[in-house]
């Protein structure tokens, strides 16, 4: 009797606390939404205004009519935000995803902005400004941004705080669990609480990393998911079977509030991204050869060769005299050429000032020598010249590389280039650094720079690949002026 009582009372618990999670959730969507609907408001006002009140010349077409644009802007802001749930930006997953979550605004404010001109063709007697409209596309689109900007810190704060938590349970004990755990909780603002691991190999009570523990065999997965109220579920067992398999499943019709994530054991090769085609009525998973392909890599391959072009123009006075000061410093080539890894598989010369004595290999110690070996860096490097220091740390070294840019064997952003001898500390991930540009900056740039090991950037690497778009590399190149003006891990 006192069993029942007590398996009665945890379920009540487990209600609350889910039911609480719940409401923060619906809440924060509430608030999102609210937010959205004011800079909306706004956003299309300020449009009026500068349309109106400015008088610009090239803006000739319509009249300030007020009650209409009030009008026009009451029916514009509930359809924006109905386009925003079409686009996904009312979905717990996709919100506070940092540049995806900002690519799909962008995408819902044109397809409105595009949707509202056809519109003007089709009804001719329904004449808008052309200037209010391409005012209140940029108005709109840069106040819901810098919203969604403002709001994602907020969160981060609470989440780093322990609220707008996510519980998640993993199931399997492998090596793959491991490594996802570990970046899970070694993220906070990621929202992510682990409550624990499902596996039929390790006994209950084996702790995998610390604090977090395997609650028991697959056989006992709806009593666990009951017992700890998860949210959702990641399988990287890939050696699970159709009896486990339907284990799950059986539990997750019972429960109707699980979500499933898959980290399959070839999680490697996905990295280069996939896609779902039928072949004879069966469904397939299609490997992409590349991971940037199509329109998305003919504009990132224009932005590097015009940005490569200007930077080379722009920079040409500052070139010249790095390269004469190095000339003057001590002796030896002014380009140093670095033999790297590029795509395809295929060797470049990546062009870098020189920055070491040519003879420094001899300056160092057996201990620096190791060092250098494990960790590609070394902190204090005697083979560094003094005017070598100073363009490591403003990154000047790294210029002679927008030449590389323009020939096509590098990008503005990516990967960070590797030698042949460091392919193997990449280990199976390595094919995936082949199917992109290695770049000038890239999320190692921006994360650590120097002060990263090859773990760190192995890791942050393969996120890059597989997460690419326009506005991640628009972030990365902004937060690198941050960064390399303040000289932070470079060394």
């Amino acid at each position: 009797m006192s069993s029942q009582v007590m398996n009665a009372t945890t379920t009540i618990q487990l209600d609350t606390r889910d039911q609480d999670r719940r409401r923060e959730m619906r809440a924060t969507l509430l608030i999102i939404a609210l937010g959205d609907a004011l800079v909306l408001t706004i956003g299309f006002a300020i449009a009026y205004f500068m349309r109106f009140q400015f008088e610009w010349q090239f803006f000739n077409e319509g009249s300030a009519r007020t009650a209409f644009y009030a009008v026009l802007i009451a029916i514009l802001v509930p359809a924006w935000l109905l386009l925003f749930w079409v686009y996904g930006l009312y979905d717990q997953r996709n919100l506070f995803g940092g540049t995806q979550e900002y690519e799909r605004i962008f995408n819902a404010c044109s397809l409105g902005m595009l949707m509202v001109i056809m519109i003007t063709f089709v009804q001719p007697d329904f004449i808008i400004a052309r200037g209010w409209l391409i005012i209140g596309w940029l108005a709109t689109l840069c106040l819901a941004i810098l919203w969604r900007f403002g709001a994602r810190r907020v969160v981060y704060r609470l989440r780093c705080q322990g609220k707008l938590q996510q519980r998640v349970l993993i199931i399997g004990a492998n090596a793959e669990s491991r490594i996802i755990s570990e970046q899970l909780s070694n993220s906070p603002i990621s929202g992510i609480q682990i409550v624990g691991f499902v596996d039929d190999h390790l006994p209950p009570d084996t702790q995998l990393i610390p604090g977090t523990k395997v609650l028991g065999p697959i056989s006992d997965f709806e009593r666990i998911v009951a017992e700890t109220g998860v949210d959702t579920v990641i399988i990287t067992d890939t050696a699970l079977v159709r009896e486990r398999m339907a284990t799950i499943y059986g539990a997750m019709e019972t429960l109707q509030r699980l979500n499933v994530s898959l980290a399959p054991g070839l999680f490697e090769i996905l990295t280069i991204g996939v896609h779902v085609h039928e072949l004879g009525a069966v469904p397939l998973l299609s490997l992409s050869k590349t991971r940037i392909n199509g329109v998305r890599a003919f504009i990132k391959a224009m932005i590097d060769r015009v940005g490569a072009f200007f930077g080379l123009l722009l920079l040409s006075p500052l070139l010249i005299i790095v390269a004469i000061m190095i000339r003057l410093d001590s002796p030896g080539p002014i380009i140093h050429r670095r033999r790297v890894m590029g795509v395809g598989n295929k060797t470049f010369d990546a062009y870098k000032f020189r920055s070491m004595r040519i003879e420094g290999n001899s300056l160092l110690t057996p201990e620096q020598h190791q060092e250098l070996k494990q960790h590609g860096k070394l902190k204090d490097d005697p083979r560094i010249t003094k005017l070598g220091r100073f363009i490591r740390r403003t990154s000047i070294d790294e210029l002679p590389q927008l030449v590389n840019i323009l020939l096509g064997q590098m990008s503005i952003v990516g990967p960070r280039m590797i030698t042949v001898e460091e392919l193997e500390v990449f280990g199976r991930w390595r094919h995936n650094l082949f199917t992109v540009r290695p770049g000038l900056t890239g999320l190692w740039q921006i994360s650590g720079r120097s002060d990263l090991g090859y773990e760190d950037r192995v890791r942050l690497d393969m996120h890059y690949i597989r997460n690419y778009s326009l506005w991640l590399d628009m972030h990365i190149i902004s937060r690198t002026i941050q960064v390399v003006i303040s000289g932070r891990g470079a060394y």
